[in-house]
């Protein structure tokens, strides 16, 4: 009897994206401390999953969570509205790529960039999440900001984009714009409360593109 095909998402590896064999795989995570990835029955599985976070698959053998309990939702409580919300969608790992902005409450676009040649989803979020910042700096504004990516967040406070995407003369365009993110991070301080989006209780994201 024929082996049954698998799809592997690795969301933190060298590279990261869904795979079609194990081999594949294996090949993104050697060498990688801390690589994280599953493996899911379908394609499509495989691809709801990469655009969500490996927390929310680990340990549960390629399925997603359960939804949470009531005392948990309480215990999360509402999102602050008062507050703007970034997101990013690539089409393909790398592919087209662009992020945005909105008013988190009115879902109102406050700003939107690209398509991008050969991009991932991280880099967008990241820049998502600098642009945010930088925008909410120019407007004087104590607004919030979410993010649905720890990933980002995590790049954001440490000040680099610890990306693994090769840099092609297509995508030269998105490498300055890492790079002048990064300088802004180093070269200014800010206020801004950096707050992750708990998507398992609230949804979507409102920045969200829709694309799942």
């Amino acid at each position: 009897m024929a082996k049954k095909q698998k799809y592997y998402v690795v969301w933190f590896g060298n590279p990261t994206g869904i795979f079609h064999s194990w081999e594949e795989c294996k090949k993104a995570i050697a060498g990688v401390s801390g690589a994280q990835y599953k493996s899911f029955d379908t394609f499509r599985e495989a691809q709801i999953a990469y655009d969500k976070e490996y927390a929310d698959y680990k340990g549960t053998g390629g399925k997603k969570k359960k939804k949470l309990s009531p005392s948990e939702l309480a215990k999360i409580g509402e999102p602050e509205l008062y507050s703007i919300a970034v997101d990013a969608a690539s089409s393909g790992n790398p592919g087209v790529m662009e992020y945005r902005g909105v008013d988190t409450q009115t879902h109102e676009q406050l700003f939107h960039e690209g398509p991008f040649k050969e991009g991932t989803n991280n880099v967008g979020e990241f820049l998502a999440l600098v642009h945010g910042l930088a925008y909410l700096k120019q407007k004087n504004s104590d607004r919030m900001i979410y993010s649905d990516s720890r990933i980002a967040i995590g790049w954001v406070k440490k000040k680099k984009c610890n990306t693994k995407l090769k840099k092609t003369s297509k995508n030269d365009k998105l490498f300055k714009l890492i790079r002048r993110a990064e300088t802004w991070l180093r070269n200014n301080s800010y206020g801004t409360e950096i707050l992750k989006w708990e998507t398992k209780a609230w949804g979507e994201i409102p920045a969200d593109f829709g694309r799942k």
